[in-house]
Formats: structure tokens, sequence, C-alpha cells
């Protein structure tokens, strides 16, 4: 298990903080965590604002998930809560030969996934992947465990072990002082278990994940 950011070539942009704290309320969060249209294609006040495929945004990253795990041309990937499945279909253009799957629990995102990915995608929770042991080279899930509440997120966590044959990466929300718990608890929508940086990593001890991994902070 390894604390390592193979995330540093995804862009950053600077979070609204202000407007979040001032204008979203209970309802939007509810709303947001039914995870249908108006998360991924509505206001910004439940989420995206429009979930729309830029090549800048996950090309250069999985071309660092390949170089890292030393990725064969015929490996197999899992994206958990793959979304519209865009860095599965920048995994597919890097390479062809990869066998991909994605699992996500957005029916409305699966039905708007990207045409060319859209076969490899199912609908499944994370807390329960539809697939046998050790079905793949690398496991990956950004930004989609901590959506679970504690119980769910560890066996989550368990199931990613279960279905790697090696690798996993993941990337969760989390805090390493006061200020960066308050802005993360003014941001999210739909995250259901955010902690301390310590405490993640005694809850991956708990659950036997022994992947790597990174978080989600704002300073």
């Amino acid at each position: 298990m390894s604390e390592i950011n193979l995330m540093d070539c995804y862009p950053r942009s600077k979070r609204p903080l202000d407007d979040r704290a001032r204008l979203v309320t209970d309802e939007h969060r509810r709303i947001a965590k039914r995870f249908e249209k108006e998360y991924f294609d509505g206001d910004r006040l439940t989420g995206y604002g429009g979930y729309n495929y830029h090549p800048r945004f996950w090309q250069d990253t999985v071309r660092r998930f390949r170089d890292h795990y030393q990725l064969k041309p015929d490996a197999s990937v899992l994206d958990v809560g793959c979304a519209k499945g865009f860095m599965l279909h920048d995994f597919k253009e890097l390479m062809p030969d990869l066998t991909i799957a994605g699992v996500d629990v957005s029916q409305y995102a699966l039905d708007h996934a990207m045409p060319d990915v859209r076969p490899y995608m199912q609908p499944a929770s994370a807390a329960k992947l539809p697939f046998a042991d050790k079905s793949f080279d690398l496991v990956l899930a950004i930004n989609t465990v901590h959506n679970l509440p504690r119980g769910d997120c560890m066996q989550a966590l368990r199931e990613m072990r279960r279905v790697s044959k090696k690798s996993m990466f993941l990337v969760v929300d989390a805090w390493r002082n006061e200020q960066e718990r308050q802005n993360l608890m003014t941001w999210i929508l739909t995250a259901q278990c955010c902690m301390h940086v310590d405490d993640w990593k005694v809850l991956f001890q708990q659950c036997g994940y022994d992947g790597d991994y990174t978080w989600f902070i704002l300073e």
C-alpha cells in the first residue's frame, strides 16, 4: 500500500467555495445523491453543470496509470464509478488491446456514456462488484467509494481487493486540518464517508485494502 498522487496530470480548477456555501441547500444535496440527470447535466448547484468529454482531462492521466503500473498491451482494467466512460474511452484509445470494464450506480450516466465503451459498462454498486476473483490487472476507483455509507465503503474496498489480481488505486475525499475539513464539508454534494487522512489509513488496514491511494483535498 502506497500513498502516491497519480492524478498530478489531471487539470485542477479553483472551486468557488463561497458561492457553494451561500447557495447550496440540503435539497440540492438530496437531488445530487440520486446521480441522475440533475447531477451530471443539470445545474452546478446539484452537480457538474454539464458532464462532457474533454481529452485534456484523462489522456495524460491514463498514460500515467499505464506507465506506473507497467500495464501490458493486453492487460485488463476496471473503473469503479465509471460515469459516462471518459476514462475507459481514453484507455482504449491509448491501448487498443486492453480489456476494459466499468460499473456505475447511475443508469443515466450509463445511458449517456460514450458509444464506443458503452458495451463494456454495466450498473452495479462498488460494494458488490459483478466479477470473479482476480479478474483485473488494475482496479481504479476515482472519487467513488466515499459516496457510500461507512459500512458499504468498507465493503467496496474489500471488493476492489477481491477482483484485483495485483494493482489498485483510489481517490477519496479527505482532510489534514480543520480548515481543509471545513472546505470539504462546504463543497461536497454526494460524499458520505469523509475522514482525516490518518483515519482513512486505519480504515484501509481494517478492510485489507493494500492498494495505492491519494486524496481529494481542498486547501
